[in-house]
């Protein structure tokens, strides 16, 4: 399966208090509308190559949200991906022979403020919330536009989309068994990241690396709190160097990273930009 990032979620208590974090870094947000299970809101951070960021909270404070209630009410930020699938029927019973736990394919949908509905099908992969490891899978109904375009002047911006998830697993080994298996995903490359203090296993045909906490940090931390889950998304630019001010420089594995002035739930750093290998 070739996976094609659709979008990645930042989860948060307060979903203006999210808006205002990426506007003020330079980021334009556009809201997206209320879900169908009438508990959460989302606005969206949508790229050239159609990938997204999806803030999202709920609708009323300390409602118990049916999708990722604990980074919600916690401000765990980044806590899911899922993958975009031409035939989400025939993907996920690839997966369900290869022995992954499979849930779906079922229809969602929100309405946006304007008034248009959208429609689309997700399949979960394994237990737990979604796209906590293993990406859910995506496929529209309806237009893809009516769910995501490019916000404000990202249509024409040297950033091209989202090119990788960095996954936080306690155990790094079986963390790639479950990609192997999963996707058939060709052996990685080992390495670290300080600005993560954390061992490193980045797949080269995969847009997901791997990062495992070598000791008690914040990464441990995390891990404690919200499990496994994605912990920094790598933005994809080509051209000119993204225009953002207060970029901070760092590493993933073998990846030099520039960091994104956001912070906002977590206190840290996650969202990074990387050479696109275009």
């Amino acid at each position: 399966m070739d996976l094609r990032i659709d979008h990645v979620t930042v989860a948060g208590r307060d979903l203006d208090r999210l808006v205002d974090a990426f506007d003020e870094a330079g980021f334009p947000v556009e809201y997206g509308g209320r879900h169908s299970n009438g508990v959460t809101h989302m606005a969206i951070v949508g790229f050239r190559d159609g990938s997204y960021v999806e803030l999202i909270s709920t609708l009323e404070p300390d409602a118990d949200s049916p999708w990722w209630d604990a980074p919600i009410r916690g401000d765990g930020g980044p806590c899911a991906w899922a993958v975009d699938v031409d035939d989400i029927e025939a993907a996920s019973a690839d997966l369900r022979d290869r022995g992954v736990r499979v849930d779906g394919p079922s229809g969602y949908e929100r309405t946006r403020e304007d008034g248009t509905l959208v429609e689309w099908d997700l399949t979960y992969l394994e237990e737990g919330d979604p796209g906590s490891t293993l990406p859910f899978l995506i496929s529209d109904r309806t237009p893809r536009e009516r769910r995501v375009r490019p916000t404000g002047d990202l249509d024409s911006s040297p950033i091209v989309g989202i090119d990788a998830v960095v996954l936080g697993v306690a155990d790094l080994d079986a963390a790639v068994g479950r990609f192997e298996t999963a996707f058939d995903a060709d052996a990685p490359t080992f390495g670290e990241s300080p600005d993560l203090d954390a061992e490193t296993a980045s797949f080269p045909d995969l847009p997901v690396t791997l990062a495992a906490p070598r000791g008690e940090g914040w990464l441990a931390d995390r891990l404690e709190e919200f499990g496994p889950r994605p912990v920094a998304y790598l933005l994809g630019y080509d051209g000119d160097d993204p225009e953002f001010d207060d970029l901070v420089s760092g590493t993933i594995g073998d990846r030099p990273v520039e960091w994104a002035p956001v912070t906002h739930p977590i206190g840290r750093h996650y969202l990074g930009f990387v050479e696109t290998d275009s």
